[in-house]
């Protein structure tokens, strides 16, 4: 089966807090983004590369990214620059947690700069598309649609001094559950995120498919809660049995005492994924672009102790290129039959 990209799903609370999707998962990825209107540009009219690229946007030095416009009256030049972090967990937490580093990057680029929560990937994506967010920081999954649909350009990512990076997804159970390996979940509820999450979605589809012969609502029933913490507590909680998550944000839940360690317990472990992309809207000014770079590259993650704590896998920003880091990520939609379609 081969799924579109297109852009929304529709979400509702339950009664007991969860965010479930309405979706069926044989319709898988098609429903999984907002879809968005048509803001092409002069690159529409132009015969260049495109690769998976939207026709607003052109590749013609073959990176896989969108490159700037020729003409440099579509450059954008913000007075104020909108800045976003994925939205994997509560958006106001993050607004405190990355103020040491948008201060830092309104002493490097001279504007002022803004933190823009957004709720789900979906908002995310559409910002960037329609010319509302400049620096944006999005999740492993959401990448490759973000470069293909909305013209974000990819540069760097969080990093060990020493080079390692990443994280790993996880399908975990609450401790004493009698599912103790993938195998289990047949006949069982699983607990998603979001279509657009590598670890929430993707991955685990694509490993159940590949490694235990089990498939969204033939071997079991898939449901989705929205967000990773949502998953998280969800299990921990008992209001799941089961479910699939980034590594990274339980170990940042479990540092800031939201959950005790030892309750869940990890019935799969994944290899090393690349993690959250950051990167700027395509048309930005070049110059704007360089300062901003010089921003992430300068920024001491030491000069915050929660910001470090935070991110506590990390120790700066290491650059990235997107045609060779998130190749692996790409190959995960084909497994899924993934196809970026931005209409």
């Amino acid at each position: 089966m081969v799924s579109r990209i297109t852009l929304f799903g529709e979400s509702l609370n339950t009664g007991r807090g969860k965010m479930i999707t309405k979706l069926k998962l044989g319709a898988a990825i098609s429903t999984a983004l907002l879809l968005l209107g048509s803001f092409v540009t002069q690159a529409a009219a132009e015969d260049c590369h495109r690769g998976t690229l939207d026709e607003a946007y052109c590749d013609r030095n073959l990176d896989q990214v969108a490159d700037l416009p020729l003409d440099p009256k579509d450059w954008v030049d913000p007075k104020t620059i909108i800045f976003t972090y994925t939205p994997v967990e509560d958006p106001a937490v993050y607004a405190n947690v990355w103020k040491p580093f948008t201060d830092h990057l309104e002493k490097y680029t001279d504007r002022k700069v803004v933190f823009f929560p957004v709720e789900s990937n979906a908002a995310q994506l559409e910002a960037m598309r329609s010319g509302r967010l400049h620096v944006a920081g999005f999740n492993t999954g959401s990448n490759p649609i973000a470069v293909s649909c909305a013209g974000f350009v990819p540069f760097g990512m969080m990093a060990y001094d020493d080079g390692r990076y990443g994280y790993e997804m996880e399908i975990i159970v609450k401790k004493g559950s009698d599912i103790t390996s993938p195998a289990d979940i047949a006949g069982r509820t699983m607990a998603f995120t979001s279509p657009t999450s590598n670890s929430g979605f993707k991955a685990p589809s694509a490993i159940l498919k590949g490694e235990f012969g089990l498939l969204a609502d033939k071997d079991f029933t898939p449901t989705f809660s929205g967000k990773h913490d949502n998953s998280i507590l969800g299990v921990y909680n008992g209001d799941y049995e089961v479910a699939a998550i980034a590594n990274s944000v339980r170990q940042r839940m479990e540092r800031r005492g939201v959950i005790e360690k030892d309750v869940l317990q990890i019935v799969y472990k994944s290899a090393t994924f690349p993690t959250t992309g950051y990167g700027h809207a395509h048309n930005l000014h070049p110059e704007l672009v360089a300062k901003i770079k010089s921003a992430f590259w300068s920024f001491d993650f030491e000069s915050d102790a929660t910001f470090k704590k935070e991110f506590a896998k990390a120790d700066r920003f290491i650059g990235i290129r997107h045609k060779n880091d998130w190749a692996v990520i790409r190959g995960i939609d084909t497994a899924n039959g993934v196809s970026y379609d931005c209409k």
